[in-house]
């Protein structure tokens, strides 16, 4: 007998709420095996791939690519005794009663890494002879509607085109005969030719601003983003300074660690150098490496940096966090920030790893720009700008000379870095860009 359990949309990140369905890897009639990745979501933190805990075969598919859905809601339908199978009569087991006649549940844990929520698994009454067979239609979406045929062919495209084509009167047969997949644009291009006049007897009005705007919901990693920053933009008070530094000895250092045998394979940057930097600095200005618990009333001092790097992706800003980062070599530093940084373009990062940061760094530089003032993370009381390392005029020992010179900021919160403490710290990490063979005195 079928045994059906439907496969929910689970808390992958802490107070997730919802999330946007990116890909669903199967469809109706598709067999999945324990742990088989069948959706890809988009939470306010990153793309997290979903893992099924069952085997069994794909009766419904309840979301489409592009939806938003609420934690706790179904993904899929699966029958995870898909010959029919029937218990004996002295089957206990949790998927029926002794008898067989009765339906029962069954508290479904996952398995591994986010696989869904406690769901429930009911069995479907048996059907009598004759009884017809019961048509399952998802009830947060309406059946959707006919394809329009024309000479036997059928457009192809997903439900929210075909609902727009309907709203704005648009025949999705006379787009694309060719059989390729109609697009949203195909039918809002359809749709402003259909309206503009062939032949005007008038001069015509000025294209409406509309027509030259592109609407996008505010949602995912962009919106999470903008509460943040929000939130701390008007929650900390911040302050920002700023420090020139030539850094000439530091990449100087850069070009013969690169042919050390601990960096082979390891792409060395300047960056790795800010992140030492900041880590050793903040042993020396505790206050920095702080967080303030309103609701406690607390300071809180971290005797660990899990330092955050803010990285540009397709999807918006994230910051993933290098755990420990105080307690790596500079190789080891090296070798984290360039999986971080690889991984977060690919917009893979586990919500896990972007959760929990203490200080972070963001690297400007990479974009030409020389500094900036960035925003404090929530969470955290500091946040340093990384600038462009440019060839610049510098006094050297009373002589002009051309040294590689690059701008640091520094942005902190005031209720818990005194402007000593952040000057001092912001000093620091100047001193062991221009000459790396401080560390060894910190």
């Amino acid at each position: 007998m079928p045994d059906y359990r439907q496969f929910l949309l689970a808390d992958t990140a802490e107070g997730l709420t919802e999330a946007e369905i990116l890909n669903c890897h199967v469809k109706p009639g598709d067999e999945v095996t324990v742990n088989q990745i069948v959706v890809e979501v988009e939470t306010a933190k990153a793309a997290v791939e979903l893992p099924i805990p069952w085997a069994g075969r794909v009766t419904e598919v309840l979301v489409e690519p592009g939806q938003t859905v609420e934690v706790g809601a179904p993904i899929l339908t699966v029958d995870v005794d898909p010959t029919g199978a029937t218990p004996g009569a002295g089957d206990t087991s949790t998927n029926g009663s002794a008898n067989g006649s009765e339906p029962a549940e069954e508290e479904m844990k996952p398995l591994v890494g986010y696989g869904a929520k406690a769901a429930i698994a009911r069995r479907r009454p048996r059907r009598t002879a004759g009884e017809p067979r019961p048509v399952s239609i998802p009830a947060q979406a309406p059946p959707p509607e006919p394809a329009p045929v024309r000479g036997g062919y059928v457009p192809l495209a997903k439900p929210p085109v075909r609902k727009l084509a309907k709203e704005l009167g648009v025949d999705l047969a006379a787009l694309a005969a060719d059989g390729r997949v109609i697009t949203r644009e195909d039918v809002e291009r359809a749709a402003s030719a259909s309206v503009a006049p062939s032949a005007p007897s008038v001069r015509p009005e000025p294209t409406p601003a509309g027509a030259r705007e592109r609407r996008v919901p505010i949602r995912g990693v962009r919106k999470a983003t903008a509460q943040a920053m929000v939130q701390s933009a008007f929650t900390a008070p911040h302050v920002t300074e700023f420090l020139t530094v030539d850094v000439t000895p530091m990449m100087e250092l850069r070009e013969r660690l690169k042919k050390h045998p601990d960096f082979a394979g390891v792409k060395l940057t300047p960056l790795a150098f800010a992140a030492k930097a900041v880590c050793l600095a903040a042993k020396r200005t505790p206050d920095v490496n702080a967080s303030w618990d309103e609701e406690a009333g607390e300071i809180v001092y971290k005797d660990y940096v899990h330092l955050g790097i803010a990285a540009a992706t397709p999807r918006g800003l994230v910051v993933p966090k290098i755990r420990d980062a105080d307690a790596m070599s500079l190789p080891e530093l090296a070798a984290a920030l360039e999986r971080l940084t690889a991984t977060a373009r690919e917009g893979r990062t586990p919500p896990a790893d972007m959760l929990g940061g203490t200080i972070t760094i963001t690297n400007v530089g990479v974009f030409g720009v020389d500094t900036g003032t960035p925003i404090i993370n929530p969470g955290e009381a500091a946040i340093l700008a990384f600038g462009a390392i440019r060839d610049m005029p510098w006094v050297v020992d009373g002589q002009l000379a051309v040294r590689k010179v690059l701008q640091l900021a520094l942005s902190f919160d005031h209720r818990l870095v005194d402007g000593q403490q952040g000057s001092r710290f912001l000093a620091d990490v100047g001193a062991l860009l221009a000459d790396p063979a401080l560390a060894i005195t910190y």
